[in-house]
């Protein structure tokens, strides 16, 4: 009697630990990633998401490009930008305030798609 009661026990806590609620803001929280390659440019993109006050959710942008002139590249520049977005669970979107950028939570690969440009979670 008491093994099963210690196996349920265990069993419970493997399908809580893979239980994982797509709608809460936790699930967004993290760093994504985005590579690029252009004709004018090559650019490699992050995205740290943490957690605001409610629904809203911050957003640290790090951008590092370089230039390409005549095919080879040059100097590697940075940029950052800060946002704050609401996240909308229903939708999956979070809607950046200051420009309205929307953002899509792609359910089936954990990441994030902002336009053409999709963003895959690492941490």
């Amino acid at each position: 009697m008491k093994r099963n009661f210690i196996w349920a026990g265990i069993f419970l806590g493997f399908v809580l630990a893979g239980c994982n609620s797509l709608t809460g803001k936790s699930v967004l929280e993290g760093t994504y990633v985005s590579h690029s390659d252009g004709k004018y440019s090559v650019a490699d993109d992050t995205l740290v998401v943490e957690k605001g006050d409610g629904n809203l959710v911050l957003i640290h942008r790090r951008t590092g490009f370089r230039r390409l002139t005549d095919g080879k590249p040059g100097k590697k520049e940075y940029e950052t930008e800060e946002w704050k977005a609401v996240w909308n669970a229903a939708d999956g979107t979070l809607k950046e305030l200051r420009k309205g950028r929307l953002l899509y939570l792609d359910r089936d690969s954990d990441g994030l798609i902002l336009g053409r440009r999709v963003y895959r979670k690492v941490k």
